[in-house]
């Protein structure tokens, strides 16, 4: 029966190999260019899907009249 320290250091690696499986990189943060490219193609659905291109027309064209443009 293995001891207390070897079951402790067989735990860890077997987490250990779990975590490197699902996270590409340890650090767990990754660039805002890859977040935004993630994010983007969502985003651009869900306008299409709920009609929201007057919805971003119409606040652009008011931060334009804001701002003197």
């Amino acid at each position: 029966m293995p001891d207390d320290r070897e079951r402790t250091m067989a735990g860890s690696a077997r987490q250990g190999r779990k975590a490197f499986a699902f996270h590409s990189h340890e650090s767990g943060t990754r660039h805002p260019l890859v977040a935004a490219a993630m994010v983007l193609p969502l985003a651009v659905l869900l306008l299409f899907l709920f009609g929201g291109f007057e919805q971003v027309a119409a606040q652009a064209s008011s931060v334009g009249a804001m701002m003197g443009r």
